[in-house]
Parts: structure tokens; C-alpha cells; sequence
């Protein structure tokens, strides 16, 4: 019974993504006669670990039929700015690398990961969006870095 909630504690971390995004809105880039249409949706989320950093991801979104009932594939086409909008507070030790967000861009194989690298020689987070594929790996990616500064006379 132990071993199974370990377990099952394990596959929902896994599964769960790391911060959550707010939806912020979406821009048609063409119409469809039938279903949902074609479009670019910006959402933001705040870094889970480093307090004072938010990043907006914009990515495209597949309408038609399939994407009105939400089993069509997403293109991997986004973007990712990320930037300082308070005091940066560091929860704990950052790692080298870690996933700060992922989303999912088809029912099951696909989805955007970003990424936080700490280039500590420059005292600067990376941000790294990168679509990934179960099977086989995408190479479209997007990168945004945020300088540790003090904020406001902080």
C-alpha cells in the first residue's frame, strides 16, 4: 500500500505542471468556416521558485473541429519574454536547470517546456521554452533571460 502511494505521488508530480498559467487573451490569425478558429493565445505565469520574475508565453493554437473538441496538435510556434516585477527572492538553492512551466500541446505527446537555467557567473536566470515530442524531440525553442538586480533602492 505504501509502495503504491509512492508511487502514485510520483506519476502526479510528474504529471502536474509547475506553475500554473493565467490565461491573459488571444488573437485570431484565421478564420474557420466550421469550429474554433486559428489563433495566437498569450498566457503568464510567475516563476514557482524565484518570487519577482513572471513570464508571458505566446503559442498557436490549432482550431477547426479537432481544436473546438481539443484533439488537435498545436504547430510549435511560440515565443517567451520574461521579466523582473518586484524584488527577486530566491526559494531555496537553485539548481543548474530545472522546469519551471510545461504545457500540453496535443492530447498525448507534445508540449511546451520552459526551462530555468542559472548562469551564475552572470547572476542571471534563462528561460528556455522548448516543444518536446514523446517519440521524437522538436527544434523549435525560444529563450528570454531575467539580470539579478535589486529592485526600487532594495
Amino acid at each position: 500500500m505504501k509502495q503504491r502511494l509512492i508511487y502514485g505521488a510520483l506519476f502526479f508530480s510528474i504529471c502536474m505542471p509547475a506553475a500554473h498559467a493565467e490565461d491573459i487573451g488571444c488573437v485570431t490569425t484565421a478564420w474557420k468556416l466550421i469550429g474554433a478558429n486559428h489563433k495566437v493565445c498569450v498566457q503568464a505565469f510567475d516563476d514557482p521558485k524565484v518570487q519577482g520574475v513572471t513570464c508571458h508565453i505566446s503559442q498557436a493554437k490549432t482550431g477547426g473541429i479537432a481544436g473546438t473538441f481539443g484533439v488537435a496538435e498545436d504547430p510549435s510556434q511560440f515565443s517567451i519574454a520574461c521579466r523582473q516585477v518586484g524584488p527577486i527572492i530566491i526559494n531555496g538553492k537553485l539548481p543548474k536547470e530545472e522546469t519551471a512551466f510545461t504545457e500540453g500541446t496535443s492530447l498525448f505527446f507534445k508540449e511546451t517546456r520552459v526551462s530555468r537555467l542559472f548562469d551564475v557567473k552572470r547572476n542571471t536566470l534563462i528561460y528556455l521554452a522548448i516543444s518536446r515530442k514523446l517519440i521524437e524531440g522538436a527544434p523549435a525553442s525560444s529563450i528570454s533571460t531575467v539580470p539579478i538586480m535589486p529592485w526600487g533602492g532594495q
